[in-house]
């Protein structure tokens, strides 16, 4: 079955304080801290008051692009359990990782079976691999059978451009799946009512 939802780019209390509210949350959420280019982006002073909540069960996630010195030491304090990192090399990782006693979520943009096998670079250093498309905030695809080869054992994670509908096809797949513009409206804003949808389908789907 799937291993679990992590709903991505939340930028605002309203959103948040539903997903963590909801009869089944996911469980994640991602909060986009320091790419600028993502309409999804909150920055320092607006994050650190959004993620001064209890976050119940829920793991908070900051999602960083090759983040410098600067932005680490910015958020070391808030209120996260995992940082996803972009382009960040296993060497740099394990830095982090030991410096701020931190788990890791290592993000692999994937276009074609080469991508996948750096996997086996970040497996004995990261807690998770995201599998994603080269995309980063535009919600592209890539083709997920070419995470065929991916032992079951590692714990994984896949994102790219998965819709809501989408769930009951994968559901006896061996990843976490993570979504974000599927359940944006027009605008680009979160969508409660899809966000609903989602969360009551993988709870129908969970087992």
């Amino acid at each position: 079955m799937i291993k679990g939802l992590k709903i991505c780019g939340v930028s605002d209390p309203e959103t948040l304080n539903y997903i963590l509210n909801h009869p089944h949350p996911p469980k994640f959420i991602g909060f986009i801290t320091n790419y600028i280019k993502s309409k999804r982006f909150v920055n320092y002073e607006n994050l650190k008051e959004l993620i001064k909540v209890n976050k119940k069960k829920v793991k908070f996630v900051s999602v960083l692009v090759n983040p410098k010195n600067e932005i680490l030491e910015k958020i070391k304090n808030l209120n996260f359990d995992f940082y996803q990192l972009y382009d960040v090399d296993p060497k740099r990782t394990l830095e982090i990782k030991d410096k701020y006693n931190i788990k890791i979520i290592s993000a692999l943009t994937i276009s074609n079976r080469e991508d996948v096998n750096k996997y086996k670079d970040y497996s004995g250093i990261s807690d998770i691999i995201l599998f994603d498309s080269k995309g980063y905030h535009k919600s592209e695809s890539f083709d997920h059978h070419l995470l065929n080869e991916v032992p079951k054992e590692l714990n994984k994670m896949i994102a790219g451009n998965i819709k809501i509908d989408d769930i009951p096809s994968i559901k006896n797949k061996d990843y976490m799946i993570d979504l974000s513009g599927s359940i944006e409206n027009n605008e680009g804003k979160k969508d409660l009512t899809k966000i609903d949808k989602l969360l009551n389908l993988f709870k129908k789907n969970e087992t």
